[in-house]
């Protein structure tokens, strides 16, 4: 990358590690520290720790779209704003529902899509995927040190002062904005990359693959948000650890469970085994959550549970994404990135809720069960699962094709030895190619490809 792109990628990344610690940090704690709040009930408490879901759910797609028409800059500092003032009531809030309030106000200001379309904008095409997994790195580490420093912030201020931090990284996450470049919005290079397009939505609730990816990460975040609303409790109850101690245990489990995923991850990719290690994957969810049910007295064996948990869940959280670039339908991929995410935001909205219907009963282990559950009828929808190519995107300009070309230009293109899928985009003048490189003829394709560039 060049320092330009460099510099997009910093800026983003350090955006994003602004907003998901101040979202994260409240996560091992919310369920400890909200019971004193006016009118808190367990119901109304995993309401509060979801309800950020919903409006990210909601307002992901309007505020994509609206910054493809108004501008990147301005639609980031208006996400923003609304986290900075979401954070303020909730930091001040003396009643469940104000917290509430507060909660659903910071998932308003739902930036994520506009921080990738901006990075899309920002960097070429070949250096696009890195950028990209360079901020999925980010958001990783965030969630590694929010659940030490949440803890830890609030034993000594409680949630007012882990909420006012989270205020004063979103103003800081402002000042950035307002400091980064505004870069001219190319549509021909983002519209099909990150931004949604509402007349593809159809085709892409429709293919099985994609449907098993949006299914799989919204019981994912499902299962964790679920987790965080009863474990803190039995943290607290069960093994009478202080809470500025929660936080050791959570990035030690981590810490573990990432551990363990990393051979996994390795084998899959290098055997093309991605199916038959993601269902592992789930059936040591399964496991782990069962078994903290039935010993979340003890602390080793519930430590071993929580280690495979985390096993699973990272290599889930981080496989799901590369699988969902790579069966995308070609030139679509903004758009089933958009379903997945909604998907994603809508399963911690779910878990919240769920979670605290179940925290209702004064049995903490329900949960566990009710993930295991769970993650026993996920693995039925994985039965089907294939393992994705090694694809990348390709675009072709169709400036030089006359109309009698253009015609036949879909089927000549699937004809070639290695191209698996194609798109027409006519208004923009571009084909978007899906290609298997292992087996791609590429003299076949050459003739095509003049002006083309790869994703």
């Amino acid at each position: 990358m060049n320092s330009s792109e460099r510099y997009a990628v910093g800026n983003v990344s350090l955006l994003y590690a602004m907003r998901m610690l101040g979202l994260f940090m409240v996560l091992p704690v919310f369920t400890l520290y909200s019971g004193e709040l006016a009118g808190a009930t367990p119901v109304l408490i995993g309401v509060a720790i979801g309800i950020y879901g919903l409006s990210q759910a909601l307002l992901q797609i309007p505020f994509g779209a609206l910054s493809d028409r108004f501008g990147r800059k301005p639609l980031m500092l208006t996400g923003l704003g609304l986290f900075v003032m979401g954070s303020l009531l909730a930091a001040f809030s003396e009643s469940i529902y104000l917290m509430i309030a507060g909660r659903f106000l910071q998932g308003a200001g739902a930036i994520a899509s506009v921080l990738m379309a901006y990075l899309a904008d920002a960097t070429r095409e070949d250096n696009r995927s890195k950028a990209m997994a360079t901020v999925g790195m980010t958001i990783g580490l965030s969630f590694g040190v929010a659940l030490i420093a949440g803890p830890i912030l609030a034993s000594l201020g409680g949630l007012y002062l882990i909420f006012l931090i989270t205020a004063v990284l979103g103003a800081l996450g402002m000042l950035l904005v307002m400091r980064m470049p505004t870069i001219i919005i190319q549509r021909h290079r983002t519209s099909r990359d990150v931004a949604f397009i509402k007349d593809d939505l159809r085709k892409v609730l429709k293919d099985p693959a994609l449907l098993r990816l949006d299914v799989s990460v919204l019981l994912l975040h499902l299962s964790l948000t679920m987790l965080f609303v009863s474990l803190p409790m039995v943290l607290k109850n069960q093994w009478a650890l202080p809470v500025e101690d929660h936080g050791w245990v959570y990035l030690g489990l981590m810490a573990i469970g990432f551990a363990l995923m990393v051979p996994g991850l390795i084998y899959a990719e290098k055997q093309r085994q991605l199916p038959l290690v993601f269902r592992v994957a789930v059936l040591t969810l399964i496991v782990g959550m069962l078994v903290l049910g039935l010993f979340q007295a003890s602390v080793l064996i519930s430590c071993i549970a929580l280690a495979l948990f985390f096993a699973g869940f990272n290599f889930m959280e981080a496989s799901l994404p590369s699988m969902l670039s790579r069966l995308a339908p070609a030139g679509q991929r903004g758009t089933a990135m958009g379903v997945f995410a909604s998907c994603q935001f809508g399963g911690a909205f779910l878990g919240g809720v769920l979670g605290g219907v179940l925290l209702n009963t004064g049995r903490p282990e329900l949960a566990f069960y009710a993930i295991s559950a769970l993650a026993c009828v996920w693995f039925l929808f994985t039965l089907g699962m294939k393992n994705p190519p090694a694809t990348q995107t390709s675009v072709i300009s169709l400036r030089r094709f006359t109309e009698d070309q253009i015609d036949g230009l879909q089927e000549s293109l699937l004809a070639v030895n290695g191209v698996t899928d194609v798109t027409l985009i006519m208004e923009d003048q571009l084909a978007y190619l899906k290609i298997d490189k292992s087996r791609l003829d590429r003299r076949a394709l050459d003739q095509f490809t003049l002006g083309s560039h790869e994703a």
